[in-house]
């Protein structure tokens, strides 16, 4: 009988191809399980801040009154010493000894000494301390046309503080007044001298706003002193919450233009710093509605921190804060445009918003001088920016400093592990592809086999 040469059936390549995928996905999966179940700590914290309420017993609300003597007085601010350390007494026997057993003939027992306790690590068993913030925005004040016929005039100013931080936190507020605004009787704040008033403490939850009203009282020479600024400033504290967090605000007087005088009409802007706090514009317009030509002139009066740069021509600096600018002639029924580039200090922006204050004046050839004067308002987005406690985190509310590595803790190793595993078993896959499509090429291109040799017969 012949012998006959069977060959062995050729394996496909495509099972080779399979097998190493299969593999190669093995190890993604074994590395994703390996990757740490807390990789969200790089997102940060998400603080959950409460819907903003207003406490029904707002200070400063309802209607103003003058003060009587059952105001509250600004509360004392909790001590910061920690509590005298007390030795327990030892207990006094007030119940009789029992009585003495009976020795035993018997073999003594022994008993199994406790475990030796173990005490936490200091600081264990305590959560971490939350995070302090406020922030406090001013509302100005703002005169009408009737200030400039009124001996004084008494108006309000609102104040809106709001707990930014993650605890309960006791908030103190004072404010400061410019000279020839008054306090007016608000309740709850005591004067301490030099236009400083303090008020009383409130307790506010995370997330929770609160508004109060400030009774001031203008004088009707106070337009004398213009630009008028004033400050709030509050501050947050709580037990068991390391420092404080501060926050401050700055309000404007605003004056309408006058005393008010025929044949002339000005008009201001407002200026706004940006978040780059470059210079910004402030336009000013003086308007002629006399019957004749009338030369005109302008000046810029700035708070502290505010000033203009390089005045343009037909501008010179007086002062630190005063700059004169010649408009020229300005005709009958028309008015002169003017356009200065203003800068302020970092420090002032923060403080914002302030008042500046311009004043416009026609000198005629033939007639009586006429001038008025107005305020503008400044504000800047510096102003914005929320205080934290001090000394402040690292890093933007968790999150920036949750982008480094030093970040990650013990933890960090491993998520490097994982994240060095993935990129492994992508490499593994995207071979395991590529032998399989070069050997189904192969395949194809490659002649078909012979077919084997007849069996003989008997």
């Amino acid at each position: 009988m012949a012998r006959v040469e069977v060959r062995p059936a050729r394996q496909p390549a495509g099972r080779r191809a399979a097998s190493l995928l299969t593999a190669s996905l093995a190890i993604g999966a074994l590395a994703a399980v390996a990757a740490p179940a807390n990789q969200a700590y790089a997102v940060g914290p998400a603080y959950a801040v409460g819907a903003a309420t207003d406490p029904a017993g707002e200070p400063g609300g309802g209607t103003p009154g003058e003060p009587s003597p059952t105001d509250p007085t600004p509360s004392p601010p909790p001590s910061t010493l920690p509590p005298p350390e007390t030795t327990a007494p030892s207990p006094t026997p007030t119940e009789p000894p029992e009585a003495t057993a009976a020795p035993s003939t018997g073999a003594p027992t022994t008993t199994a000494a406790p475990p030796p306790a173990t005490s936490p690590p200091p600081g264990a068993d305590r959560p971490a301390p939350g995070r302090l913030g406020v922030r406090v925005t001013t509302q100005d004040v703002r005169l009408t046309e009737a200030y400039w016929s009124a001996r004084s005039t008494t108006t309000t100013l609102r104040v809106t503080v709001t707990n930014t931080g993650e605890v309960a936190a006791r908030m103190r507020l004072a404010y400061a007044l410019p000279p020839g605004v008054t306090d007016a009787g608000t309740a709850g704040c005591a004067p301490t001298g030099g236009g400083d008033h303090r008020c009383g403490a409130w307790e506010t939850a995370p997330g929770a706003r609160f508004s109060t009203l400030l009774r001031v009282r203008v004088d009707g020479a106070a337009w004398h002193r213009m630009p008028l600024n004033g400050t709030v400033r509050v501050n947050a504290s709580a037990p068991g919450a390391p420092g404080s967090a501060d926050d401050r605000a700055g309000f404007a007087v605003l004056f309408p233009p006058g005393p008010p005088v025929p044949g002339i009409a000005l008009r201001a802007g407002e200026v706004a710093f940006d978040i780059s706090g470059t210079a910004s514009e402030l336009d000013v317009r003086l308007g002629n509605t006399g019957r004749v030509d009338a030369a005109g002139r302008i000046e810029v009066v700035l708070p502290p921190g505010v000033s203009v740069p390089a005045p343009p021509a037909g501008c010179a600096a007086v002062s630190a804060t005063r700059t004169r600018c010649d408009v020229g002639t300005v005709p009958s029924g028309e008015a002169a445009t003017l356009r200065l580039a203003v800068a302020a200090t970092a420090e002032a922006q923060r403080a914002a918003p302030l008042a500046g204050a311009v004043v416009g004046r026609l000198d005629p050839r033939g007639g009586r001088a006429r001038q008025v004067q107005m305020s503008f308002r400044i504000t800047a987005a510096a102003a914005l920016e929320t205080s934290v406690a001090t000394p402040a985190p690292v890093g933007s509310q968790g999150l920036i400093a949750a982008a480094g590595p030093a970040s990650f803790g013990s933890g960090g190793s491993v998520r490097q592990a994982a994240i060095a595993l993935i990129a492994v078993s992508g490499l593994l896959v995207a071979l395991a592809l590529g032998l399989a499509v070069a050997s189904l090429r192969r395949r194809l291109a490659a002649p078909g086999d012979p077919a084997p040799p007849p069996v003989p017969s008997d």
